[in-house]
């Protein structure tokens, strides 16, 4: 079963929704009815968010969320996108699946908790009960894996049970790491015969002491280890195919699978 899916790498979208339309129309003109954005481009970058009050953050996701959905609806599509809610005062870190018909709102379970970026000690998320979101799209299976989460093996041993096809992976990386980064994604597309759609935000960010730089680097990995294809440090969008038949065939080859179940660790 092969399925194409789509990347966009944006910064923290500006009122008006065009730009986003213009994005999500082109996607589905290339065939591609699976769509993932970034983290904090549907907010405000986190160290902003700190600052904001909770009435407004609430005001901005739930606006943002009518217009997910709306989009949805509009080109039947499916997207996977990152969002702070309110709820009860509180706010959560979490990756919501947006259908035509439905939505499903998942909470990330490892937060980053850096002295000066500390989402950790911020979000009321639930960090316990540790289980990747799996669903269905059209025969493949596919897995949520937050950017921060990619560093923990919990996730990646989960995705093997569970047999996924597909890691979509909305991230918020920034600094000098992006040659980090694509090695350990590489790795771990490799070890456990997955692809992995990687979307990164881009844009800046200055406080007194960093300069925040989001440098992009969108990507698509193959189950073999493979870059496929990545963007820059500018707007646009990635869209791959994804064969089911491949990350099977690639669990049968390395039998990494096979090996973790004989010993009854899966």
């Amino acid at each position: 079963m092969s399925v194409k899916a789509a990347a966009i790498q944006l910064q923290t979208l500006p009122m008006s929704n065009a730009r986003l339309d213009h994005y999500i129309m082109q996607c589905c003109k290339s065939g591609a009815n699976l769509i993932v954005l970034g983290e904090y481009v549907l907010n405000n970058f986190f160290k902003e968010i700190e600052k904001i009050p909770v009435s407004m953050i609430k005001e901005q996701s739930e606006r943002r969320l009518g217009v997910i959905k709306d989009f949805a609806k509009k080109y039947n599509v499916t997207i996977i996108a990152p969002i702070v809610l309110c709820k009860n005062g509180k706010l959560y870190k979490v990756v919501m699946r947006v259908a035509p018909s439905m939505s499903f709102f998942y909470e990330q379970k490892i937060l980053i908790n850096y002295k000066y970026w500390n989402e950790d000690r911020f979000f009321a998320n639930d960090t316990k009960n540790i289980s990747i979101p799996v669903f269905m799209h059209e025969g493949l299976r596919v897995g949520i894996i937050s950017g921060f989460e990619a560093h923990f093996d919990l996730f990646w041993q989960q995705a093997m049970k569970k047999g996924v096809d597909l890691v979509l992976m909305p991230s918020v990386s920034t600094f000098e790491s992006s040659a980090r980064w694509n090695e350990l994604l590489k790795t771990r597309a490799f070890l456990n015969s997955v692809y992995i759609l990687r979307v990164n935000r881009i844009g800046n960010f200055k406080d007194k002491t960093h300069t925040w730089y989001f440098y992009g680097d969108t990507a698509l990995y193959l189950p073999d280890g493979t870059l496929e294809d990545s963007l820059g440090d500018k707007e646009g969008v990635l869209i791959g195919a994804v064969d089911s038949s491949l990350s099977a065939e690639a669990r049968k080859i390395c039998g990494f699978k096979n090996q973790l179940s004989r010993r009854e660790l899966l």
